[in-house]
């Protein structure tokens, strides 16, 4: 059954026009899916944190001129990329990225568009989690663009519901889409900074969000304190950050959510019933994930296909 939904969902997908097909590379390079695949599963074995970080990297790629790749650009002596720009300098597992194109490179040059190879890597990451898997369709171009000022962009971590609703909506994702994608966050750690305007100095009444769980609110300020000094500290996105699942929401409804932005999700009549019934079934929430992935992958802008994901051709 949800195989069969899934399946329909894409075919409805396409038939948007996003000029994206799912046979686009059979003739020109047969192996470029498994090719990925391997170079994920290989960056997974020795490290844990290459699943949020492929995950996060094609959000942060999609959501500034549409998944283009613009996000693997590397800075140059007249140009400062998108990944140095404020809400990506913790963005990682890029080499992921390099291995997969250098591998596809050797088969067919010339063919696969990094954005392509993003988007399915991040599929990979979502599937080797224990999370749901789908067909990616490909045929994105590669962007010729990327400006470190268009990261402000990004929905925050301190946005509020209008502010994230705003954004979906010039992007013509839907309330649903927000809920849905906000559960990308069951996968992953955050710095302190992420979420440190929830734990000190909340407002001119309350020194913590009082939306807050008491008792999560004390554990993150013991991992936050408000002099903190250590650059690496912060908190796991839920209680298991490893595994694709819908912990994130039954948390979310307890009070143990670690940005506003979450929090934002409740206060709304409509988002907070998606949060619910998404806390209430990982199937629902699979099958909306898939589908909300599949509708923001499909915002496409790019020029060329690059032979280096770093560089510009």
């Amino acid at each position: 059954m949800e195989v069969a939904l899934v399946s329909l969902l894409i075919l409805c997908i396409l038939h948007l026009g996003s000029g994206l097909s799912l046979n686009y590379y059979d003739k020109t390079c047969p192996n470029y899916e498994a090719t990925v695949t391997a170079a994920v599963k290989q960056a997974m074995a020795t490290d844990n944190t290459v699943p949020a970080a492929l995950l996060r990297l094609h959000f942060h790629d999609c959501f500034v001129r549409g998944c283009d790749g613009s996000v693997l650009l590397d800075s140059t002596s007249n140009n400062t990329a998108e990944k140095t720009g404020p809400p990506n300098v913790s963005l990682h597992a890029f080499y992921v990225i390099d291995n997969a194109k250098s591998a596809i490179e050797a088969q067919c040059p010339g063919v696969v568009s990094c954005a392509d190879i993003l988007a399915l890597a991040a599929r990979d990451a979502v599937a080797l989690s224990g999370g749901p898997t789908w067909k990616v369709p490909v045929g994105r171009l590669d962007g010729r663009i990327s400006k470190a000022s268009e990261t402000s962009l990004l929905p925050a971590p301190t946005s509020n519901f209008a502010q994230l609703q705003q954004r979906f909506n010039q992007l013509n994702l839907s309330v649903k889409d927000l809920v849905t994608l906000s559960g990308g966050h069951t996968l992953g750690f955050a710095h302190c900074s992420s979420f440190q305007n929830r734990i000190h100095s909340f407002n001119s009444v309350n020194d913590i969000d009082p939306t807050l769980s008491p008792s999560f609110a004390s554990l993150l300020r013991k991992a936050c304190p408000a002099n903190n000094t250590v650059q690496n500290a912060g908190a796991t996105l839920d209680a298991t950050s490893k595994v694709f699942d819908n912990m994130y929401y039954k948390m979310l409804l307890n009070g143990m959510s670690l940005f506003s932005s979450d929090a934002a999700l409740l206060t709304h009549p409509k988002t907070k019933g998606f949060v619910t019934t998404f806390a209430n079934s990982q199937e629902a929430f699979n099958l909306a994930f898939v589908k909300s992935m599949l509708r923001m992958s499909s915002l496409t802008g790019g020029q060329e296909v690059r032979l280096n994901c770093r560089k510009v051709r």
